[in-house]
């Protein structure tokens, strides 16, 4: 059951990338910036062949290819968790991962490019869709989680064995 729902979580995130990205493409493609607050955040259209800030142009198999890998390794990874409480934000931050990487892939495999339509002017940086929101901000998210939320013990469930150098 909590398999379950993590798969409509996973649905529902996906939905709403890609709801935005219709509506991004419906209402801003062949239009100007729509500045939401003048010089620090605008709504701007943008096909983007590459991967983050406009890397690897035009390779899109690369990009399935890297995602489908992803998604499993996050997958395997998911299954081992343990299910209590304090394991809960670990297992929402790999959800919001894996909704993020479905939701670009299936730009780049339906469109063959990804709609990326927030851009924050003030500090000039590339423009991104909701997609690269829920991977980016779970990416630091994950990152604070294992400098100061879990302790080493607590990845024991990773079967991660240390090498003891003196050995």
């Amino acid at each position: 059951m909590k398999k379950f729902l993590a798969l409509i979580w996973v649905i529902v995130l996906v939905i709403i990338d890609q709801y935005t990205k219709f509506l991004a493409k419906t209402n801003l493609e062949n239009q100007d910036s729509i500045a939401i607050i003048k010089g620090v955040f605008e709504l701007h259209y943008l096909e983007n062949t590459g991967a983050a800030f406009g890397m690897l142009q035009d390779q899109i198999l690369l990009f399935v290819i890297i995602t489908i890998i992803t998604i499993l390794m996050i997958l395997y990874l998911y299954s081992r968790i343990p299910y209590e409480k304090h394991f809960t934000p670990l297992r929402y931050i790999l959800i919001f991962i894996i909704a993020g990487a479905i939701g670009n892939c299936i730009d780049r495999v339906v469109n063959r490019y990804v709609v990326d339509f927030l851009y924050f002017k003030l500090i000039d940086f590339p423009i991104f869709n909701v997609a690269d929101c829920y991977v980016s901000i779970s990416a630091v998210l994950l990152i604070i989680l294992f400098l100061f939320h879990y302790k080493e013990e607590d990845l024991e469930f990773l079967n991660l064995k240390k090498v003891d150098k003196h050995e």
